[in-house]
């Protein structure tokens, strides 16, 4: 079983935007991220832990300039927390290892699938594509990924 953490060396390799967003609750720009329009097949994992988060099989354009996910690729690696910053009523999404901030789910997604959206900042994923999910220890999850046309 891996052990997925944050530890002094995960956050000495982060970006300054991707320390702001995943350890100080911050928000990318919208459509500036670099999985926004990202398809390929594969899985994205906290930038900082490496827990696996959401499968590209789950992806879908939202039009919201954030990238969005009908589901977690495993409920047991997301918490969800209720967020009254902003002057709004949301509920914030944190992995549930790592603590980092991943963005906000809300109940406007896909009704076809789950009617969820999660919609979540770039710089708090590493995308690992398919092709390299085995050797990274990311292979029970091969199943959840489907190729994208």
């Amino acid at each position: 079983m891996t052990k997925y953490a944050k530890t002094p060396e995960a956050l000495s390799r982060l970006t300054p935007e991707q320390y702001r967003v995943t350890q100080q609750s911050g928000t990318e720009r919208a459509y500036t991220g670099e999985y926004d329009k990202h398809y390929e097949p594969g899985i994205y994992v906290d930038v900082v832990s490496g827990e696996p988060l959401f499968a590209s099989a789950d992806k879908f354009d939202s039009h919201c300039g954030w990238p969005a996910f009908t589901r977690p690729i495993e409920t047991a690696h997301v918490s969800e927390h209720r967020d009254t910053t902003h002057g709004m009523l949301r509920v914030e999404v944190r992995s549930s290892h790592g603590d980092s901030h991943l963005g906000h789910v809300f109940p406007d997604g896909p009704s076809d699938r789950g009617g969820l959206r999660y919609c979540i900042n770039s710089a708090s994923l590493r995308f690992v594509p398919k092709d390299r999910m085995e050797t990274e220890g990311y292979g029970a999850y091969l199943d959840q990924v489907e190729d994208v046309k």
